[in-house]
C-alpha cells in the first residue's frame, strides 16, 4: 500500500529546491567575488552582496509561507545583476553571471510553485475538516 501523499511530496520538493538554489546563489556570490572572478585581485567587498540572502534561509528551513513570498521578490535584484553582468562583463565573469540568472530563475520558480501548492493543498483540506467537525 502506498502511504506517500503526492501533494506533500511536491511541496517538499519545491521547498528543498528553493533552499538549494538559495544556498547555491549564496555560495556562487561568495566564490565569484572572492575567488573565481573578483573585481579586484584578492577579492572585494562586493562579496557582501550575499548577506541579504542569508536572512531568509531560516524562514525557508522553518517552512514559513511569508518567507517564500518575499524571497520571490528579493531574487529579482540578483537576477537583474546577473543579466547586466552577463552582457557587460568578460569571461569568466559573464559565465558566472549566467549561472546566477539560472539560480535566480530556479529560486523564483520553486518559491512561486511552493506557495501555489501549499495554498491549493490547504483549500483541499479545509472542506474535509469542515465536514468532519460539523454537528
Amino acid at each position: 500500500m502506498n502511504t506517500t501523499n503526492p501533494p506533500f511530496d511536491s511541496v517538499n520538493m519545491t521547498r528543498w529546491l528553493a533552499v538549494g538554489s538559495l544556498l547555491g546563489l549564496t555560495l556562487l556570490g561568495l566564490a565569484w567575488e572572492l575567488l573565481l572572478a573578483p573585481i579586484r585581485p584578492g577579492g572585494s567587498l562586493l562579496a557582501l552582496k550575499v548577506l541579504p540572502l542569508c536572512i531568509p534561509l531560516a524562514g525557508l528551513l522553518k517552512n514559513r509561507m511569508y518567507t517564500y513570498r518575499w524571497v520571490s521578490l528579493l531574487v529579482w535584484l540578483y537576477f537583474t545583476e546577473g543579466v547586466v553582468r552577463a552582457y557587460g562583463d568578460k569571461a569568466p565573469s559573464n559565465y558566472l553571471a549566467m549561472l546566477e540568472v539560472l539560480l535566480c530563475l530556479t529560486l523564483f520558480a520553486a518559491c512561486a510553485l511552493h506557495v501555489r501548492l501549499r495554498l491549493r493543498h490547504a483549500k483541499a483540506i479545509t472542506p474535509l475538516n469542515m465536514e468532519t467537525t460539523a454537528p
